[in-house]
């Protein structure tokens, strides 16, 4: 075994024989690998999207990965819809806990599924996927290629069927990876479902079982405790603010969130945006105090839609001075671009507000202004 591979674990022959297919594809074409990985809630995509991960980086140095799962993403807080590209194990840590990576391209969906918006979340998906397709799926003298790993949401039934459709569509990956469970009525139906018949393309599908089995060696669903799961990464995504310090409990976390150094971004500097419902406008800035933002950049769109380069928590507002009182882990260069501030449904844990501090309001002292 080489330096750059690294021992994978367990994982069922017909997974290791379809991300080894998958990998070894780019060796008969100069085209690299474009694989959609789909199948209901908890059948093991996320895990299967990993160890392909892994697998590729045995042969290419770079790999690309367009998450569409707001609910559970795999490298951001939720609410995310990112395009990241990896060049790292992702295998190294206890998978169980968040892996948080920043996304060379990512919107801020501010929701837990899409069914509030099905219309804006394919365009999020479509433009990243442009955004990939543009700047790292063509090779040339100066760089090759990178590969491409699409992880879905296990909704797919009613309307998320329509989406993975539509969704398939456009992409039109290479490989489709479907995993079914033992529970045929919750899988895919068979074969290439999104297809109409007419088209003439030549796709490598592959149908996987789950890899969790019980004694009967049946596929079964792993009950997961999404809310738990979802506080975790938006803990773990402002657990980046606290970088001097080693906070070793959520308590301690919290503590350390609520007295830390906020950025006093003035109020005439951006534009407020509520993506999912409206608020009466004398209402707005109440609306936003101890809530959890998306950061935009309206000058650096891409087909008319401006990135998010990440979350805010919104610690207090001071309507006499007129500006917010932000906490976040983005960079204060970076931070000086954000003119947008998108207002989602993402709320923030409860376990960070279980403190003395957030109960009380906020003071403006111990700020940094962003000019």
């Amino acid at each position: 075994m080489s330096e750059t591979e690294r021992e994978l674990p367990y994982v069922p022959d017909e997974w290791s024989e379809a991300v080894n297919s998958i990998a070894n594809s780019s060796i008969m074409s100069a085209v690299p690998p474009v694989a959609l990985v789909c199948g209901p809630k908890n059948s093991g995509k996320s895990t299967f999207s990993r160890v392909l991960v892994e697998v590729l980086l045995q042969r290419y140095k770079k790999i690309a990965y367009l998450d569409t799962d707001v609910g559970q993403p795999e490298f951001t807080a939720p609410g995310f819809i990112s395009l990241t590209v990896l060049d790292k194990s992702i295998l190294d840590s206890d998978m169980s806990i968040p892996c948080v990576k920043t996304p060379d391209r990512c919107f801020f969906f501010g929701d837990l599924s899409p069914k509030r918006d099905p219309k804006a979340y394919l365009r999020y998906i479509f433009t990243l996927y442009d955004y990939y397709q543009l700047h790292f799926s063509q090779s040339n003298e100066s760089k090759t290629g990178l590969p491409l790993v699409v992880n879905t949401p296990g909704w797919v039934k009613g309307i998320g069927y329509d989406m993975l459709v539509d969704m398939l569509r456009y992409v039109s990956p290479t490989h489709v990876v479907k995993v079914n469970i033992s529970a045929e009525t919750k899988n895919l139906p068979a074969g290439l479902f999104w297809l109409d018949g007419n088209q003439e393309e030549t796709i490598n599908l592959m149908e996987i079982g789950s890899a969790y089995r019980d004694s009967f060696n049946r596929s079964v669903l792993i009950q997961k405790d999404t809310r738990l799961m979802r506080d975790m990464r938006i803990i773990a995504y402002f657990k980046q603010c606290i970088r001097d310090k080693e906070v070793g409990t959520i308590k301690e976390l919290a503590h350390e969130l609520a007295s830390h150094t906020p950025y006093e971004v003035p109020i005439s500097s951006i534009k407020i945006e509520h993506l999912h419902f409206q608020i009466p406008s004398s209402e707005v800035l109440y609306s936003l105090n101890a809530t959890i933002v998306g950061l935009g950049v309206s000058s650096d769109v891409f087909e008319d839609l401006p990135p998010c380069v990440g979350l805010g928590l919104v610690r207090g507002i001071d309507m006499e001075k007129g500006v917010l009182y932000v906490i976040t882990p983005v960079a204060e260069h970076i931070l000086q671009k954000v003119d947008l501030i998108l207002q989602g449904c993402i709320q923030i844990p409860t376990c960070l507000l279980e403190v003395r501090e957030y109960r009380s309001p906020y003071i403006s002292t111990n700020v940094l202004a962003v000019s």
